[in-house]
């Protein structure tokens, strides 16, 4: 691969313009976990529909689905910092309208559906960009830190986040909460405006965007996705994976109240939530370690099956102290997988072809996998149930241990199971 060194020296923490986009993204990822709680514990409140509930989860992942493919070949072709930063005052805008319709007392469902997938629906043209724009900004050699520093920090916020936001649901309408997303989003905005250091590499000409040539652009990524074994694997193991959590996540509030005897407010239900988190914090805080011993497939191919089996066992749970620990270890695994995926993604692709790639494994995985799950969870639960739908959805996992351990991860073909430098040194020859 060929990437823009980063104009720096020492450590990431070390980098302003590297301080200024983990600001950014913390600060936005913290509202976004405020919304990823408020905005279905609203819809639920308002409609007492389960499968209404669900689809808020998979309106969130279906822009991936529509958008993805273009937002990923455009911001391989535009400014990749303007587009973020657009992409946040739009988000910012529109969730806005929330805690407003809700002060005019003119807030629906309907409403609230139009920002589950709007607001997503922008926020993949900032993922594009977004996508690209880290590995130029730090250096491929230190991406995974990068990656891990970011996802340390947001899972640190979802560690404390839930348990807040639990209890302020008790005093404060969950309309009022989402209003916070939005400053995040504004704020987001004002910091990736301020990195002085270019998103994309310089020297690299950009030009106005067609039709013809976006659809060209597509096709060249999805190729590079298709034929490299390594990237090829991971994005279908994630897809799978993926499917797992979206229905997983769709159900969580219901499964909360109807199952736990929780409700949707409250300490226990703070704590349980964020005990997701906890276990992803300690997969993104050891990860680098791990990197060094073993190769992004050895790690594939060892935490994919832990995290197969503890989604299944969690899917059993009745009672919330034990929920809260399957959760915990459950996320460890299936965050680990997650990390080490994108990671691997963005070591291993050219610089050009960054966004698009990228764009398009967010878009198998987060865009039909989650959405896939989210839809056939809220199917099943209204004809079998919360709890056996959540056993079915969760069975998913071993699907994708079974395509991995039987994929070039396990054989080590083409660079599948190299370290990236090395995949990127026999890519070069």
């Amino acid at each position: 691969m060929t990437g823009v060194a980063p104009d720096v020296r020492g450590t990431l923490r070390a980098d302003p313009d590297f301080r200024r986009y983990f600001a950014a993204r913390l600060l936005s990822q913290s509202g976004t976990i405020i919304t990823l709680i408020a905005l279905p514990v609203l819809v639920y409140r308002i409609s007492g529909s389960a499968p209404l509930t669900a689809t808020v989860s998979m309106l969130e992942a279906t822009p991936y689905v529509v958008f993805g493919l273009f937002a990923g070949a455009l911001a391989d072709r535009l400014d990749r910092r303007r587009l973020m930063v657009v992409a946040d005052v739009a988000d910012a805008i529109l969730m806005g309208s929330v805690p407003v319709a809700y002060l005019f007392d003119v807030l629906t469902v309907p409403h609230l559906l139009v920002v589950a997938f709007g607001v997503p629906a922008i926020a993949v043209f900032f993922d594009g960009a977004n996508f690209g724009a880290l590995p130029v900004l730090v250096g491929t050699d230190r991406i995974a830190k990068a990656n891990a520093a970011v996802w340390s920090a947001s899972t640190a916020a979802e560690v404390v986040l839930p348990s807040l936001i639990g209890l302020s649901l008790a005093v404060v309408h969950p309309a009022s909460l989402l209003g916070i997303d939005a400053m995040s989003f504004a704020a987001s905005a004002a910091l990736v405006r301020l990195i002085g250091r270019p998103l994309q590499d310089p020297a690299r000409r950009r030009t106005r965007p067609t039709a013809r040539s976006v659809l060209a652009d597509i096709r060249v990524g999805i190729v590079f996705l298709v034929r490299h074994p390594g990237v090829r694997t991971m994005t279908l193991v994630g897809a799978l994976q993926s499917v797992v959590g979206g229905g997983f996540v769709a159900l969580m509030v219901v499964w909360f109240d109807r199952v736990l005897d929780i409700g949707t407010e409250g300490w226990r239900f703070g704590l349980v939530w964020s005990s997701w988190s906890v276990g992803a914090l300690a997969a993104t805080l050891t990860l680098p370690r791990v990197l060094d011993r073993l190769s992004p497939a050895q790690i594939t191919l060892t935490a994919l099956p832990v995290a197969a089996g503890l989604g299944i066992a969690t899917s059993f749970a009745t009672v919330w102290p034990l929920a809260a620990l399957g959760l915990l270890v459950w996320s460890s695994a299936y965050t680990m997988v997650v990390v080490n995926s994108i990671s691997y993604r963005q070591q291993v692709t050219p610089e050009h072809l960054l966004s698009r790639v990228n764009t398009v494994g967010r878009m198998l995985a987060w865009g039909l996998g989650w959405t896939a799950g989210a839809a056939a969870a809220g199917v099943l639960s209204s004809v079998v149930g919360v709890r056996p739908a959540l056993h079915v959805i969760t069975c998913v996992g071993i699907l994708a241990v079974a395509v991995a351990w039987t994929s070039p991860l396990r054989r080590g073909e083409s660079g599948a199971g190299l370290h990236p430098s090395a995949a990127r040194d026999e890519k070069s020859r």
